[in-house]
């Protein structure tokens, strides 16, 4: 049976900070029929100056153009929301973890069309480890592609989007693999179930352009660092080819952060270690998320 022990002392539910067992919606809420919400995945980490969330003013920018995607009437500022956010790690007395923010079309009446339902927000902090324990991990590539771009709008961190993860995971976890590597509709590598690809050949970084996949954050920010490193970083399209003659390949994603990838199906990756490249990102990556690298210090907003 799992533990019902709360998560966190308080959630934040539109507008007011309530306890745990009483962070509650309505069966009949839209979104759990039809996966009509919106979300952001966050992080905060331990600094010399506090705790510190990272990109905060960008996740909550990406939060509602994903909530304009679905024609939703935030009741809230971003202003008000970015408050709230910084109130509830407050609030739960954390120094490092993860950040849900959600804005879902709630309880009204069934039918497709949300917009005459009320549109409700919550944001939950909870403590948050790594998500994957070991050094590397092994990837499947999954049997289920990407959503089509003219299916939807890939840019939209839409909750309905993540049945798509949901299968491509099981079946990679189901095989013995820890996580899955998605093809969009061309056949060319989009993107984990739920991070970013990349992937180094001759100290070129490569990553899949945003045709097809989520504007990661962590995406972004990688990007910029590693150009700042001196690194050329390709962003084009990549296929099983690539694959099999890289050098190294890492996920990126507020959960994942950097994750090297050791595997890929039955190609062993750089002999199963850690790149140099992934490692020296992976070390610049947590030097800025905990404070120590000033000339990022404006992607870190200070929980005081």
């Amino acid at each position: 049976m799992a533990s019902t022990k709360p998560l966190a002392k308080k959630i934040w539910l539109n507008g007011k900070l309530v306890s745990w067992k009483n962070a509650n919606v309505h069966v009949l809420t839209h979104a759990l029929h039809y996966g009509s919400a919106v979300f952001e995945g966050i992080r905060f980490y331990s600094t010399p100056k506090g705790p510190a969330i990272f990109r905060l003013d960008d996740h909550i920018n990406r939060l509602f153009s994903s909530a304009s995607v679905l024609d939703m009437k935030v009741p809230f500022t971003k202003k008000q929301i970015r408050k709230a956010v910084i109130d509830t790690v407050r609030v739960n007395k954390l120094t490092e973890g993860y950040i849900r923010p959600l804005i879902f079309y709630g309880a009204k009446a069934l039918g497709l069309d949300p917009r005459n339902i009320p549109v409700e927000v919550t944001i939950i902090a909870i403590p948050f480890p790594r998500l994957f324990a070991k050094k590397t991990i092994k990837v499947k590539t999954s049997s289920f592609i990407r959503l089509h771009p003219h299916s939807t709008i890939a840019s939209a961190k839409i909750s309905g989007h993540y049945v798509n993860s949901i299968l491509a995971s099981m079946e990679a976890k189901k095989a013995g693999y820890d996580e899955a590597l998605m093809f969009d509709f061309k056949g060319n590598i989009a993107e984990g179930s739920g991070e970013n690809f990349f992937l180094v050949k001759n100290n070129v970084i490569k990553t899949a352009s945003l045709e097809d996949i989520l504007p990661g954050i962590t995406r972004a920010s990688l990007i910029k660092v590693a150009i700042k490193l001196g690194y050329e970083v390709d962003e084009a399209e990549l296929d099983e080819h690539d694959i099999a003659t890289c050098d190294e390949a890492f996920f990126s994603g507020t959960a994942a952060e950097i994750t090297p990838i050791s595997k890929i199906d039955d190609v062993l990756i750089n002999e199963g270690k850690v790149g140099d490249v992934t490692l020296r990102l992976q070390e610049k990556f947590y030097d800025i998320v905990h404070g120590n690298d000033n000339q990022y210090e404006g992607w870190l907003t200070y929980v005081r």
